[in-house]
């Protein structure tokens, strides 16, 4: 079995030399007996020759060889016969007159191709069930290989910079006002639990206490969520804490490390810095926290137009301290009746009462509300949104956040719709970073009644709006920062809290928290923070979701060796399973099925 090299390295430098190779049988053709076969191994494919005028009993067996049986063949280089070259292969002038043939496993008929084309067609749940074989094909082989670059890629920039790899456990506490969380029960204490980490924030802003200073982490990290195309309950994520940084420091950071990665994977220069947008900017703008900026389609505001306007429903929306929102679908009238309905349902997902919208056709404004719009609202519509024939408006009338929601939705839905008619083109390879900035601090929660942290409750608030923690948390901006790409949060951060007194008016003035939940949960950290803790700060990205967008998927599940499926299930090894009556006694637990 011990091969000379592998199958995408024999050229025509290697005629007349003898080579041995091993691997997988990719395909077998038989031209007037004289047997041809594709071996194939993670680095390409070679052509094997078996003429039975050299000999007939290998010719035979080789004849019989099924595809995916794993095979190993020695024999002669020799150049592939005139008109019979094939360029698309590093190996395609030569082939190897095999001399000898050992079959090392024989494989049963795949349940499906293994080729990229047939694969892609063959339903998900079938590939995950035989994950093995799914991952045998070009395009997951090569995602595999683009994640181990990526990891690479990040991992010799953090040592460059001298940063240090630290793990963190992956069995903590539980933190239940976080997400939900995977419990894992003690043997050794019975009725107390561990959970999986959701993430090593608190280990790392230790470390920085420790005095390490400059600590990294591809970090393994767990949440019992829903999942979907851009989440998994298990996941990657590249951890990073420093010291005696600001924001500033960061940012140069981390874009140093996206260039690193872009230019070690796709040969690709990322042009720094990128771009900074304040998150009020971003709802007003896009109505999202995480815009696509490939495209224009933006959100204008007009509830000063409509403050005194005949068409009540905007009008008193305005006076009860809501906004007018409109956005122009340039290009978009020619909707059908199900795509505008199809809008509609989503605008009432979101809270809407309905969609309100006007089509320009023919020079001519159609919708029911147009009646009500005085000549200046219509002029002003018509100079801010550019409106010209074949455009549709659509409008939001809510309080700001839910407008910006529902407008921000239907950009996206917009755009999609304009992708469809080619009237707007969105390249996967049009890299478009920014960070977005100025979170606030705090959101009112109204079903709890108390403020909740947007980011975190570690998040250090800005300094010079930091007097309103006691008036008005609500106008508090966090020194929190996320790095949105292409419509997608591909991480997010923040500088943390290090005064010990300033923490634990967060959790318990502001939060709410009291005072011996406080103690029993962050108690350790609270009181780590008075032995001398720095000023720090730091950020997660997101390894799945970078490495998808590097491999043009939308799917993280394709640039996971293993992933779970949507209901959470693992159907190659058949996970999650009951457990036995013994384990379950061991860990002092009884399950109590629902009904």
């Amino acid at each position: 079995m011990k091969r000379t090299h592998h199958c995408a390295q024999l050229t025509s430098a290697n005629l007349g030399s003898q080579a041995a190779l091993v691997g997988w049988v990719d395909s077998i053709r038989d031209h007037g007996g004289i047997i041809f076969i594709d071996l194939r191994d993670r680095k390409g494919i070679t052509q094997v020759k078996f003429d039975p005028q050299d000999n007939a009993e290998l010719g035979t067996r080789a004849a019989h060889l099924k595809p995916e049986s794993v095979i190993a063949v020695a024999g002669l280089v020799e150049p592939r016969p005139e008109g019979t070259v094939n360029p698309s292969l590093p190996t395609g002038e030569v082939e190897i007159a095999a001399s000898t043939l050992e079959i090392l496993n024989v494989s049963e008929t795949p349940p499906f191709p293994l080729d990229d084309a047939g694969g892609d067609k063959v339903n998900e749940d079938l590939r995950l069930t035989y994950r093995y074989l799914d991952l045998r094909r070009p395009k997951m082989r090569k995602n595999l290989q683009v994640r181990h670059r990526v990891s690479k890629s990040i991992r010799d920039y953090f040592d460059a910079q001298e940063f240090i790899e630290v793990e963190t456990p992956a069995l903590f506490k539980s933190t239940p006002e976080g997400a939900r969380e995977y419990l894992v029960p003690s043997r050794i204490h019975p009725g107390q639990f561990y959970a999986l980490s959701q993430s090593p924030q608190q280990f790392k802003q230790i470390l920085m206490v420790a005095g390490v200073e400059k600590y990294f982490q591809i970090a393994r990290c767990f949440r019992d969520e829903d999942l979907r195309a851009d989440r998994q309950m298990e996941f990657t994520q590249v951890d990073v804490e420093a010291s005696f940084i600001d924001r500033e420091g960061i940012y140069a950071l981390f874009e140093g490390m996206l260039k690193k990665v872009w230019k070690d994977v796709l040969n690709h220069d990322l042009p720094t810095p990128f771009p900074r947008l304040a998150f009020h900017d971003a709802m007003n703008r896009y109505g999202v926290d995480k815009p696509d900026v490939r495209f224009a389609l933006e959100l204008v505001d007009f509830s000063e137009t409509f403050r005194k306007s005949s068409f009540k429903v905007f009008a008193s929306t305005v006076a009860d301290g809501g906004v007018v929102k409109a956005l122009n679908a340039k290009g978009l009238a020619d909707l059908t009746q199900g795509e505008t309905k199809s809008l509609e349902e989503i605008a009432k997902s979101l809270g809407a009462k309905g969609l309100a919208f006007i089509k320009i056709e023919g020079g001519e404004w159609k919708s029911p509300i147009v009646k009500f719009f005085s000549d200046a609202e219509k002029a002003e519509l018509t100079t801010r949104l550019g409106l010209a024939d074949g455009d549709i408006v659509f409008f939001a009338a809510a309080p700001w956040e839910k407008a910006c929601a529902i407008l921000g939705r239907l950009r996206l839905e917009a755009a999609a719709l304009l992708v469809k008619r080619g009237k707007l083109t969105l390249r996967p390879d049009d890299w478009r970073f920014l960070w977005v900035v100025d979170f606030p601090l705090m959101s009112y929660d109204e079903a709890e009644n108390r403020y909740v942290a947007t980011h975190h409750p570690f998040t250090a608030p800005v300094e010079a709006d930091a007097a309103f923690l006691d008036s008005d948390p609500k106008k508090v901006r966090g020194q929190h920062y996320d790095v949105v790409l292409n419509g997608m949060e591909l991480g997010g951060g923040s500088i943390r809290i290090h005064q010990p007194a300033l923490q634990k008016k967060v959790f318990e003035d502001v939060l709410k928290i009291p005072a011996d939940v406080v103690e029993s949960r962050f108690g350790y950290m609270l009181k780590a923070f008075t032995y001398g803790a720095p000023p720090h700060g730091g950020i997660a990205f997101g390894l799945d979701r970078m490495v998808a967008l590097l491999c043009g998927t939308t799917s993280i599940r394709d640039v996971i060796a293993f992933p779970k499926t949507q209901k959470g299930q693992d159907l190659m090894a058949q996970s999650p399973t009951p457990v036995t009556a013994k384990q379950l006694k061991e860990l002092h637990i009884q399950t109590v099925m629902p009904e």
